[in-house]
């Protein structure tokens, strides 16, 4: 049957090219260049049997009835695939079920147009890896894209061809829960990790089904909801908007995503599922981008609540004339988008142009050719937590780990331990360690912290106390946990967040440890014992006086399905922790929003002058600043040189600078190159991070690390919104975090 249908579409498609192979196509012509001419001539073939409610369908995405990721769940959506009024489904996954509907649309529709299957899979499909967060912390662009490449892998095995990230939306406020799911503060940093994960979920193309569509979310500003809480209004300039927010997406597109994912917020005052200029003027006119544009869940809806329109249906009309090409969940399109073209408030080419957009997709893909090829079970069974693939997420789980304070080194801790006191609500948590967005993750093939530690010291004698919920207030196993940190000779305290604290809807207007957890770590204090501090959370956290109290802690983020291995593995010495803050922690809430790359104001911090810009309770300082992150050997830079102090527009500077490994330990140290253009037609933030190396010494060992800068890693948005580099003169610094003291100056002349 499927056999007659192909022959039957195939007969169609080459009628309608020939009949129609001299009409234009309208609106991806201005847009982008074709990036395949064979698929663009099949695209346009198919697009000229396509009835209008055939196209509206292609831009349509529904949720299965497989899980929630919102308030609306359509009961009849396999009824809208046989219809065709659907072209994509999300929340549809592993090979068998996929299958199921895939045949549904490519047998019982009137032209067999497959669907396309999304799903959120944001750090691991079932082998789960560190949140993005913690992921950003390892400064390992291989490892990150490694990772996105296992999870690329792991999803189109399970029938999937579209994952619903990467997020690259640049956050500095920490209340804000979904700064996990992104690479932090730093734009820089952000741009470089955003191609990466593009990189690895894609992989190397569709050919072998390995891997899926990445789609760049949110665009744009979504980071920027003011006090942190998540759907919030965002009120930036488009200074702002182009220097800090847009550049990731900028560097997903150069990388070649394939789709775009709109905001909740609105910029500007104009929503972002309605806003013509960052749709249709930014992305796809200003930076070619030849994919599709799909909105996040029932968006295009919110605009009513936003106060933007005055329905649904007008809704449907400003999101669709401002670019938008496919409607998540809200049917908005479904329901209207006829009746807007019948009424001349939409025009058809707009829609074909949209379609075009979402075909292109499919033939990419290859699913017309074989509907069925992500749909393999067998495949799936084969790579589904294989070992490889679980020995690479303890290994970017153990890069992702930072080790804040050291006292005394007490890390790492010996293999000859007898007695250990793990305790903690968090220590034997095997959902918690999954984190938010953990796409079909299980929290069975987790290993928890106890676990890992079991696993590291199996001739220890390992006392487990719960201590404390997560939450709650309750004390009642604060005794419990005393008498087993009595008896060891060491006590590991997992603190932190639940798993659910962060991510999505998750805003915190307080980031210190919830419950009693603070009370908890004060109280084991008073054994007398070594206590190193486990944190799992994510985002950063204000700790308070126990930043200055605790002996030793260690930021783990939520490490994903090897957490545990990976955590035992840092605290016995068995891998030298090498990550680093991809965002400032405070020291309290009052400072923020707090980052690195600020600028200054007319009267800087002067502690002996009330009248300067300062608190009067705390330094402005971080407890940690961006970039930071110990290791069990010590590191020195010094001879800080550049190839010369003077240069023009279209010359480099070659800098330079010895770093030696001082201490006992082999590890990696990240250099960072930090740079301030010191006078602008705009001002400059005091910092900003323009390079960065993770170099691997040997004990007694030192390299020679190496940065070129050049006037286009110095420009910058003026007052007319001209992206250029002025002369001037530039501070240099490179060291291990934004605090960095070894500097120079150059002068960049005209």
């Amino acid at each position: 049957m499927l056999f007659k249908k192909t022959l039957h579409i195939a007969a169609l498609l080459v009628v309608a090219y020939l009949m129609n192979s001299f009409v234009l196509r309208s609106g991806i012509m201005k847009d982008a260049p074709p990036r395949n001419d064979a698929i663009e001539r099949r695209v346009d073939s198919l697009l000229a049997l396509m009835t209008l409610e055939e196209k509206i369908g292609q831009m349509t995405l529904f949720t299965s009835d497989w899980e929630m990721t919102g308030p609306t769940l359509r009961a009849t959506y396999k009824e809208d695939i046989k219809k065709g009024r659907v072209g994509a489904i999300f929340n549809a996954h592993t090979a068998a079920y996929t299958k199921e509907l895939q045949r549904i649309a490519v047998e019982e529709t009137r032209l067999g147009i497959p669907l396309l299957f999304g799903y959120d899979v944001i750090h691991g499909y079932k082998t789960i890896f560190p949140i993005p967060l913690g992921e950003s912390a390892s400064w390992d662009l291989q490892a990150i894209e490694k990772s996105a490449r296992i999870a690329g892998v792991e999803a189109a095995a399970s029938g999937l061809h579209w994952t619903f990230a990467p997020m690259v939306d640049i956050a500095r406020d920490p209340r804000w829960g979904r700064m996990a799911e992104g690479a932090g503060e730093d734009t820089y940093l952000g741009s470089a990790i955003a191609k990466a994960r593009v990189q690895g979920f894609q992989g190397n193309g569709f050919d072998n089904a390995d891997a899926v569509l990445a789609c760049a979310k949110h665009f744009a500003a979504y980071g920027a909801a003011q006090a942190g809480r998540d759907y919030h209004t965002v009120d930036i300039s488009e200074q702002v908007l182009r220097e800090v927010y847009l550049p990731p997406f900028k560097a997903a597109v150069d990388a070649g995503a394939w789709t775009f994912m709109t905001s909740f917020n609105e910029w500007n005052g104009i929503p972002a599922s309605a806003h013509e200029q960052l749709l249709k003027d930014i992305l796809k006119w200003e930076w070619g981008f030849p994919g599709f544009v799909v909105t996040d869940y029932t968006s295009i809806n919110e605009m009513v609540q936003h106060g933007y329109a005055a329905d649904f249906k007008h809704a449907g009309e400003l999101s669709v004339n401002a670019g938008v090409d496919m409607d998540m969940q809200g049917a908005v399109y479904y329901n209207h988008l006829e009746q807007l073209i019948r009424e001349g408030k939409v025009k058809e080419s707009r829609v074909d142009d949209a379609v075009r957009r979402i075909l292109r997709m499919k033939f990419m893909l290859g699913l017309f050719e074989n509907p069925y090829k992500f749909s393999d079970t067998e495949r799936e069974k084969r790579l589904i937590l294989s070992q490889e693939h679980l020995a690479a997420a303890r290994d970017v789980a153990r890069k992702s780990i930072v080790l804040l304070r050291n006292e005394n080194q007490l890390l790492p801790l010996s293999k000859n331990l007898k007695n250990i006191a793990v305790i903690g609500p968090l220590a034997d948590s095997k959902v918690d360690m999954l984190g938010n967005w953990s796409a079909a993750g299980d929290a069975k093939d987790c290993v928890t912290l106890l676990e890992g530690v079991r696993a590291k010291w199996p001739n220890a004698q390992i006392k487990y106390a719960r201590g404390s919920d997560v939450m709650q207030m309750n004390k009642v196993d604060f005794a419990n946990a005393y008498a087993a940190a009595k008896k060891a000779d060491v006590i590991i305290l997992a603190v932190g967040e639940a798993g659910w604290m962060s991510g999505e809807a998750a805003s915190r207007s307080d980031i210190g440890l919830p419950g009693v957890q603070t009370e908890l770590v004060k109280y084991l204090l008073t054994t007398g014992k070594p206590v190193v501090m486990v944190l799992m959370n994510g985002r950063p956290l204000v700790l308070g006086d126990l930043a200055e109290k605790v002996p030793a802690i260690v930021e783990t983020w939520f490490a994903g399905t090897q957490g545990g291995h990976a955590i035992a593995d840092v605290l016995a010495g068995d891998y030298n922790p090498s990550g680093k803050l991809p965002v400032t922690f405070p020291r309290n809430v009052g400072q923020i929003p707090l980052h690195y790359n600020m600028k200054n104001t007319g009267r800087p911090m002067n502690p002996n002058d009330k009248y300067t810009s300062k608190y009067l309770d705390v330094p402005n300082t971080p407890q940690w600043p961006f970039g930071f992150g110990l290791s069990y050997t010590t590191f020195e830079y010094s001879d800080l040189k550049t190839d010369r102090s003077s240069f023009d527009r279209n010359e480099s500077v070659n800098i330079s600078v010895m770093l030696k490994n001082t201490g006992n330990y082999d590890g990696e140290e990240t250099a960072q190159l930090y740079v301030r253009d010191l006078i602008g037609s705009v001002t400059r933030p005091v910092r900003e991070l323009k390079g960065f190396q993770k170099v691997f010494l040997k004990k007694g060992e030192s390299k020679t690390v190496q940065f070129r800068l050049s006037a286009d890693d110095l420009r910058f948005y003026n007052h007319d919104l001209r992206f250029r580099a002025e002369p001037g003169d530039f501070d240099i610094w490179v060291g291990g975090d934004s605090d960095a003291k070894l500097g120079t100056r150059v002068t960049m002349v005209k």
